[in-house]
Parts: structure tokens; sequence; C-alpha cells
């Protein structure tokens, strides 16, 4: 189930998918680049020309039926994923940008031992 957590990237709290929501948005994502790429090949198009035409809406609305929450960008759903992120800042109990990070980049927090999520 998502979690809400602060997205260092928005800069903002986002549900964030767990990797078996993640396993049902990525293939979306992945024929959403298909279907860019096809369509500027077919159409001549450019690339704003080809976002414009919304070939992400099914990962977004599978993104707003899984987490309640709308997201207008498809883009931003390959970093809203729990496994990205580190453990809560021991200081400021944001995450961490990664897993293997020992600086909280939020509060400048050093993390000798993170704790866990």
């Amino acid at each position: 189930m998502a979690k809400t957590l602060y997205c260092w990237r928005c800069k903002r709290n986002v549900p964030m998918l767990d990797e078996q929501e993640w396993a049902e948005i990525a293939p979306l994502l992945s024929a959403m680049v298909s279907r860019i790429q096809n369509f500027r090949r077919v159409q001549g198009a450019s690339l704003a020309q080809a976002l414009n035409q919304r070939f992400g809406a099914d990962a977004l609305l599978r993104y707003q039926e899984l987490t309640g929450e709308e997201e207008s960008d498809p883009e931003v759903l390959r970093h809203h994923r729990v496994s990205l992120l580190g453990p809560s800042c021991k200081a400021c109990g944001k995450p961490l940008r990664t897993p293997r990070a020992s600086f909280c980049a939020e509060c400048g927090s050093i993390q000798s031992e993170p704790i866990d999520q």
C-alpha cells in the first residue's frame, strides 16, 4: 500500500509506491515511452508535440486508483517509490535521498547509524 512520504524532488509529501504497486505502474510507463516514440516516428512530431498527446494518462489513472491522489506528470511516478528512499532522518524525520545516504540533504544532519523506516 502506498506510503505518504516527503519527496525531495517535488518538495512535498506524496504517496510513494511499494514494489507491488510499482510493478503495476512500470509497464504503463514503458508503454508510454513506446507510444511516444512511435507517434514521433509516424507523425514526424517533435517531443513537445508528442508529450501533449497525454500518452501517460493510463499510468496517471492507475497511480490515482492505487493512492487516491492525482498527479499531472507521469514522469514523476518514476521517483515516487519507497525503495528509492533511505530511512528517516534522525533529526528532521524526512527520508534520506537514497538507501545508502549518510547525510540528510534537507536538514544537514549526519546519520551515523541510519534507523529503519
